[in-house]
């Protein structure tokens, strides 16, 4: 076979595996969708009310529930059922677009929600999260750690951290639902549409708004992203890889933005993980 025809090979083995819709495309359609939907409350008619959440607990029966009254009936088990059934067909589909292989992201997406979800809940224990002296009346402890219900995030974490240290061929296995950039330009999405209402609602809010987000956006593309690239890449000798996400992930939303530019510049996973570690570190010690 001659290396013409090698080559014609490539191209059209490349050209059937391109997925039909880009990643950033199928996660501005899936939020918007889930904006739209989210709309209906606005007329008194809540579509996504059965969505399970989590609570502060004592008692694990009490762990789980709808996020509306309204879907009261379907209880926490039910409404958790519910929102797997629901993710799970709408991201299958996401799979299926993006050209990946739907059964093994469907059975692997099944294991990352019962963690994810399993790790929400833990973190949500009184011992945990409650934080003041009347959580600790109420749910009758003696201690907590004060976490909130975002130690859900360090259960995750830890749980994260042993799977893959320990159980090195079930990361592996899993790997195919794990896809964060998508998952978060899907949040990103929602957010900015939910932001878009509330200052629709507010007049003032809304010009403010808008005026600082003029300003925003010429303090952060104009001057701090190209100051954080600059410095970057001539200072300290960092790649194109790196130095893009660590100015976005500085100059303009923090872990969001690093995530996003990795994705679109098609950077290694480890790069922008390793960069939001960077960011949230650096965030931290401007706290403290």
């Amino acid at each position: 076979m001659s290396s013409t025809d090698t080559a014609e090979l490539r191209a059209t083995a490349t050209h059937s595996t391109a997925p039909p819709i880009s990643e950033d495309w199928l996660s501005l359609a899936i939020g918007l969708t889930t904006f739209a939907l989210a709309l209906f409350s606005l007329g008194g008619t809540d579509l996504l009310g059965w969505v399970v959440s989590a609570a502060v607990w004592a008692d694990p029966s009490l762990a789980l529930a709808p996020f509306s009254k309204a879907y009261a009936e379907l209880g926490g088990a039910g409404a958790f059922i519910v929102t797997y059934l629901a993710l799970l067909a709408v991201l299958s589909a996401g799979a299926v677009a993006l050209g990946a292989d739907v059964r093994r992201f469907a059975v692997a997406f099944t294991a990352v929600f019962w963690i994810a979800y399993a790790s929400w809940i833990v973190g949500n224990n009184a011992h945990l999260a409650a934080v003041t002296p009347a959580d600790l009346a109420r749910f009758g402890i003696d201690w907590s750690l004060k976490l909130t219900n975002e130690g859900g995030y360090i259960v995750a974490l830890l749980a994260g951290l042993v799977i893959a240290n320990f159980f090195p061929r079930f990361a592996d296995w899993i790997k195919e639902a794990v896809r964060p950039e998508l998952y978060v330009k899907i949040a990103i999405v929602i957010l900015g549409g939910f932001i878009a209402v509330q200052a629709a609602g507010r007049l003032n809010l809304a010009t403010s708004l808008v005026l600082r987000g003029i300003a925003a956006i010429a303090e952060a593309y104009l001057i701090y992203w190209a100051v954080v690239y600059y410095i970057a890449r001539k200072w300290f000798g960092f790649s194109r890889e790196w130095a893009a996400p660590l100015a976005s992930g500085i100059s303009i939303c923090g872990v969001s933005a690093a995530i996003a530019t990795g994705g679109a510049i098609r950077a290694r996973p480890a790069v922008p993980v390793l960069v939001t570690i960077q960011v949230v570190k650096l965030v931290g010690n401007v706290g403290e």
